[in-house]
């Protein structure tokens, strides 16, 4: 399929569509790794096995505390090193 120049998508489109992949495959991946560790860590452990890391259950720690900093890592790095600003035009 040719795309005519007059219709092929702005730069600015392109850069935002790949950011958006880049962070919706992110977001899947965390998804991937809390749901199912979580369940088979955290669904069927007995009270008195229940083990603590900062006085937090250590099923949660290593299903939501650690993707949820990991993500905040990624979402910092992503930001200031691979997001681009992309000019819109100016004010007429």
């Amino acid at each position: 399929m040719i795309i005519h120049p007059s219709n092929a998508p702005e730069p600015g489109f392109l850069h935002a569509r790949r950011e958006a992949i880049i962070i919706f495959l992110v977001w899947v991946a965390a998804l991937l790794w809390a749901v199912p560790y979580c369940h088979l860590t955290g669904y069927h452990v007995e009270p008195d096995q229940l083990r603590l890391i900062c006085g937090i259950p250590s099923w949660v720690f290593g299903g939501i505390v650690v993707p949820w900093l990991v993500a905040d890592v990624f979402t910092i790095v992503f930001c200031l090193r691979y997001m681009k600003d992309d000019d819109l035009g100016g004010c007429e």
